[in-house]
């Protein structure tokens, strides 16, 4: 509890942000959803046969699965704010719809017969008489998917868009049970919160209701387009992957560049998302720079020829994915740092000792023995477990796991083989050990800055400033650094802000 109290003192301010984010987007979204489905209902109820048709399509899109949907959305909407409330959207309409129809539906004959008997018009009869009677049913619509969307929009945070999800995410992602207590209590709150209100809102008359409703959509309208305007503009924004290791560099970009130039103002993304997320983002200029890995520009982000990208050096690796970045999207990649954080197969000392394992193709002869976990990412990639099978002639089936799983369940003996990178913190917390890859399957992976163009040209004393990193931050430098965030729970800014210092990078 002592804990969970000194973290929430701590990112106070953190946590007042996301809240704010993961209020808007939700709000947004249910009342855009409540101005879809509640007129369409309405509309429909006189026509069973298309009511029908909309409570199966309403249906349908409710159960297509949140990550897909954002994932389809992305290549039409870019990412951020926009995309997930048009995802929040679409889970909310059939609980609103479906109570609306119901609660119309519902109404006694005799009661419709009255009102058309006083001569009472369409309109008038719906803000009188039904919509006071279907109410009731209606607001628990309403509140079920005010409940769904909270929930469901704590997976904004993969997509950039914030929220309370970046608490979950990040304390997922360092082992910090706190972070995901706070997110997730704080979600709850919010939930029981709002659903009081509209409880409250509830006993309102309608059309109070309704201007209630619309001011507070206004609200949030107009706060997000002063925040807009409002931005200075030099306004740099540097996106990061999740993760510890993206979280540091992100931060020694900003204090470099705002040493280099007190006019330029950085606003920082931790922890937006993953490789592709990025990338969409960058391109579609939502953000301006974030630190992209050599390897995977090659086997994720560009198109390559057979064969082009085998047998090359860290030097050849950057080179091409430079070439082909400028070709191919426009886009800037600077000089690459010293460090190469490449793919790994860890076991413990105990497990290497026992079956007297030091390189990848020793594994060859165990592969009864072996029980492996490892993320999806590697089991999906011609650098990862297809190589491994192809190249070393291996065939055991994994378990697929989240990265933060895995390292744990090795210490608990659950699995007894992971992938890892080479900067992995962990790596040093569980005191493991790496498989030599004698094969060399691994291509280099050097990080380095990546940003359009057009960037590089309206500011080229950013690549100037950010050069300096060139060559810098050696494997065990990089691994210290994860350590000192995901284990010693030192914030990224400390600890990017102190290499800086050490290294006489910082005036």
């Amino acid at each position: 509890m002592q804990t969970l109290i000194h973290t929430l003192i701590q990112r106070r301010s953190d946590l007042i942000q996301a809240l704010w984010q993961h209020l808007g987007i939700s709000v947004i979204a249910l009342l855009i959803a409540m101005a879809i489905a509640i007129p369409l209902a309405i509309w429909v109820e006189k026509h069973t046969r298309l009511a029908t048709i909309m409570l199966q399509i309403t249906s349908i899109l409710q159960t297509i699965p949140s990550l897909a949907l954002l994932g389809l959305l992305i290549p039409f909407v870019g990412i951020g704010t926009v995309p997930a409330i048009i995802a929040l959207v679409v889970y909310a309409l059939l609980p609103i719809f479906q109570n609306t129809y119901i609660g119309i539906q519902e109404i006694d004959p005799s009661i419709e017969e009255a009102a058309d008997a006083f001569g009472m018009s369409r309109m008038r009869k719906l803000l009188k008489v039904e919509l006071p009677i279907a109410m009731p049913v209606i607001i628990s619509g309403v509140r079920t998917a005010l409940v769904m969307i909270i929930g469901t929009a704590t997976l904004a945070a993969l997509i950039g868009a914030g929220g309370l999800g970046t608490f979950i995410l990040l304390g997922i992602d360092r082992n910090n049970t706190s972070l995901v207590l706070i997110g997730a209590i704080a979600s709850a709150i919010l939930a029981i919160g709002l659903s009081y209100l509209i409880h409250v809102l509830q006993k309102v008359k309608v059309r109070y209701s309704l201007i209630t409703l619309a001011v507070v959509l206004l609200g949030f309208i107009g706060y997000g387009t002063y925040k807009v305007v409002d931005q200075p503009a030099d306004q740099i924004v540097i996106a990061g992957k999740l993760g510890s290791e993206p979280d540091i560099l992100i931060n020694m970009y900003k204090e470099l560049i705002e040493q280099d130039d007190k006019n330029v103002k950085v606003t920082l993304k931790p922890d937006f998302g993953k490789t592709s997320f990025l990338f969409s983002a960058l391109r579609n200029n939502q953000i301006d720079i974030y630190p992209e890995f050599t390897g995977t520009v090659l086997e994720s982000l560009v198109k390559t020829k057979n064969g082009e990208t085998s047998g090359l050096t860290s030097q050849q690796t950057y080179q091409l994915a430079k070439e082909k970045l400028a070709s191919q999207d426009h886009l800037k990649y600077l000089k690459p740092m010293k460090y190469n954080n490449t793919y790994a197969l860890a076991v413990t000392k105990s497990f290497a000792k026992q079956y007297n394992v030091h390189k990848i193709s020793d594994l060859r002869a165990i592969q009864s023995q072996i029980k492996a976990g490892m993320t999806l990412e590697f089991i999906d990639r011609s650098d990862g477990l297809k190589g491994l099978k192809k190249l070393y002639d291996l065939t055991f089936t994994p378990q697929s796991m989240s990265p933060d799983l895995r390292y744990g369940a090795l210490h608990d003996g659950k699995v007894n083989l992971v992938d890892a990178y080479s900067t992995d913190s962990q790596l040093r917390q569980y005191n493991l050990v790496t498989l030599t890859d004698d094969k060399n399957l691994f291509p280099a992976y050097q990080g380095a800055p990546l940003m359009s163009e057009k960037l590089a040209k309206k500011h080229p004393e950013i690549v100037t400033t950010l050069n300096k990193l060139s060559n810098k931050i050696s494997e065990k430098e990089m691994q210290e650094m994860n350590y000192q965030v995901n284990v010693l729970k030192q914030s990224p800014k400390k600890v990017a802000h102190n290499y800086l210092v050490q290294h006489h990078l910082l005036k």
